[in-house]
C-alpha cells in the first residue's frame, strides 16, 4: 500500500481510531494484523519471506540469551547468515550470476552460463532485514533482552509506518513502546498529522513533479543539452530528498498519531558543510547502523591511516551495494567514500578557517549531486554519458522546444524554493518564523489549510512509488 494513495488515508483513519477504541492488551494484535494487510496489499506472497526472517531471528534471540561463549556467537552468526542469505537470494543472486557469466565469457573459450532466477524483490527487504539483524546483535551485546512474545517481536519488524522504507529502529527504542499505554492525546495526534501533511507536500507536490522532468531527460540523456542535463541533475537531488524525507515524515507522523516515536531520519542534509556531516543528516538510521555494526567493529578511525582508508571505503561500498545490485550503486558508494577521504586529507593539510561554512555547503551539495548521477542512471555507461555531456565544450547549451511544459518547470523551481527556504530558516533561525509549529493556533491552522489546498491543486496523484521502496 502506498502512502500517497486514497486507500492509505482510509486505512490510516480506520486503524488509528480502532487503536484508541480497543483495550490496550489487544492493540499489538490490531497493529500486527494491520501491518500484515498493509504489506500484503502489494504482493501477499512476500509475507512468507518476512515471517521466515522473523521466525529465525525470534528463535535466535532466545538462544543467544540462554547460552554462553561460543554458542552465543554461533547463534548470532547463524541469524546474520540466514538474513544475508535471504537478502542475497532475492536481491543479489542475479547481479553476481550476470557478472560471473560475463567474466567466464571473457576468459574462457567454453564459458559457464549460470541460470538467472525470475524472482521479484520483496518491497523494502533491505530495511526490515537490517532491522531484524539489529535485534539479534543488540541481544548478543546485552543491550536488549530477548523478546518472549512472538507477536510483539513480529510487530517490531513489521510495524507498518516504517516497514517498507524505515527508519531502521533499534529494538530498545521501539519494542518497549508496544508495551506502553498510549492514551488519546490531542497534541500527539495534531503533531502527527502535521508531520504527515508536510511529508505529503514534499512527496506529491515537489518530488513527483520533479520526477516528470527527471524521467524525461534521463530516458534519453545523450539527446539533451548541457542546460537540460544540469537541470535534471539538480532536480533529482531534490526529488530523491523530498521523496525519501517525505516518506519518513509520513511514517513518523503516522506513528506519532498513535503515540509512538520513531527516529528522525533526516536533518536538513543539503545544509551539511562536509560529506561526513551530510551522512550525519541523511538517512540517519542507516548511517548509524553501518557505523555501529560495521565501521566501529572494524576499528573506526582509531587505527592507522591505511586501515582508516580501508574502513571508510569498505563501509561506503557496502552502503552502495545495500542500495541496489548494480555497479552504479557501488560506484555511488565508492565516490562518497573517496570524497570523505579527500576531506580527511584536506583537514590534515589545509587550515579549516580558510573555508567558510557556506563554501563547504556549496561544495558538499555539488559533490552529492555528482554522485546522484550514478544513483539515478540505469548503468555506468549512461552515467558517464551524462557527465561527459555536461563537461564537454562541444555540448550545446540549449535546444529549442526541448521540454515544452514550461509551467511544470516553474512549479518545480517554486517547490524547490519552498523546501530550501523552509530548511534555511530551520537551520539558521531555529525556533523563529515557525508556521506548522507556531505557538499561535490561528497561524498553525492557516498553514495547514494552505498546505492542503496546495497539495490538492498542485499535487501529482499518479500513484508513483517512493524511490526507496526498491531497496
Amino acid at each position: 500500500m502506498l502512502f500517497n494513495s486514497f486507500p492509505f488515508l482510509i486505512f490510516f483513519l480506520v486503524v488509528t481510531i480502532a487503536y484508541y477504541v480497543i483495550p490496550h492488551k489487544w492493540r499489538w494484535l490490531l497493529l500486527l494484523i494491520a501491518s500484515c494487510y498493509f504489506y500484503a496489499f502489494l504482493i501477499p506472497a512476500y509475507l512468507l519471506v518476512l515471517f521466515l526472517i522473523i521466525s529465525i531471528d525470534f528463535a535466535a534471540g532466545l538462544l543467544i540469551e540462554s547460552n554462553q561463549g561460543r554458542l552465543r556467537r554461533f547463534y548470532l552468526g547463524l541469524s546474520i547468515l540466514s538474513n544475508l542469505t535471504v537478502l542475497g537470494i532475492f536481491k543479489y543472486h542475479n547481479f553476481f550470476v550476470e557478472n560471473i557469466n560475463h567474466l567466464t565469457g571473457l576468459f574462457s573459450s567454453k564459458p559457464v552460463s549460470f541460470a538467472i532466477w525470475e524472482l521479484a524483490l520483496p518491497v523494502g527487504l533491505s530495511f526490515h532485514t537490517f532491522q531484524a539483524m539489529s535485534y539479534t546483535i543488540e541481544v548478543y551485546k546485552g543491550k536488549q533482552k530477548a523478546e518472549r512474545k512472538f507477536g510483539i517481536y513480529a510487530l517490531y519488524v513489521m510495524f507498518y509506518p516504517q516497514l517498507v522504507a524505515g527508519p531502521i529502529e533499534r529494538p530498545q527504542h521501539l519494542i518497549p513502546q508496544f508495551y506502553q499505554i498510549h492514551p488519546v492525546s490531542y497534541n500527539g495526534i495534531s503533531a502527527g498529522l502535521k508531520w504527515m501533511l508536510w511529508g505529503f507536500f514534499m512527496k506529491v507536490v515537489v518530488a513527483d513533479r520533479l520526477g516528470i522532468y527527471v524521467d524525461y531527460i534521463f530516458k534519453n540523456a545523450d539527446a539533451h543539452s548541457r542546460l537540460a542535463l544540469l537541470t535534471a541533475v539538480f532536480f533529482y537531488s531534490f526529488q530523491i530528498y523530498c521523496d525519501f524525507a517525505g516518506y519518513s515524515l509520513i511514517a513518523i507522523g503516522t506513528a506519532k498519531a498513535m503515540g509512538f516515536t520513531l527516529t528522525n531520519n533526516f536533518k536538513r542534509p543539503y545544509f551539511a558543510s562536509s560529506l561526513r556531516n551530510f551522512w550525519k543528516r541523511w538517512n540517519i538510521s542507516l548511517s548509524q547502523w553501518f557505523r555501529d555494526y560495521v565501521y566501529f567493529p572494524m576499528g573506526g578511525s582509531r587505527v592507522s591511516v591505511s586501515k582508516y582508508i580501508f574502513n571508510i571505503l569498505v563501509v561506503f561500498i557496502l552502503s552502495g551495494l545495500w542500495h541496489g545490485a548494480n555497479w552504479t550503486f557501488i560506484l555511488w558508494g565508492l565516490f562518497h567514500g573517496l570524497f570523505i577521504l579527500f576531506e580527511y586529507l584536506k583537514r590534515k593539510v589545509v587550515p579549516r578557517l580558510i573555508f567558510s561554512k557556506y563554501i563547504g555547503i556549496t561544495t558538499t551539495f555539488l559533490s552529492v549531486s555528482l554522485c546522484w548521477i550514478f544513483f539515478r542512471s540505469q548503468n555506468i555507461h549512461e552515467a558517464f554519458i551524462i557527465i561527459k555531456r555536461i563537461c564537454s565544450p562541444n555540448t550545446i547549451q540549449s535546444i529549442g522546444g526541448e521540454f515544452d511544459e514550461r509551467s511544470l518547470l516553474v512549479y518545480s523551481f517554486l517547490g524547490i524554493f519552498s523546501i530550501i527556504s523552509t530548511e534555511f530558516i530551520s537551520e539558521f533561525f531555529s525556533g523563529r518564523f515557525q508556521l506548522l509549529h507556531n505557538p499561535k493556533e490561528w497561524i498553525r491552522l492557516t498553514t495547514c489549510i494552505g498546505l492542503i489546498i496546495v497539495i490538492l491543486l498542485f499535487g501529482v496523484f499518479d500513484g508513483s512509488q517512493f524511490i526507496y521502496f526498491q531497496f
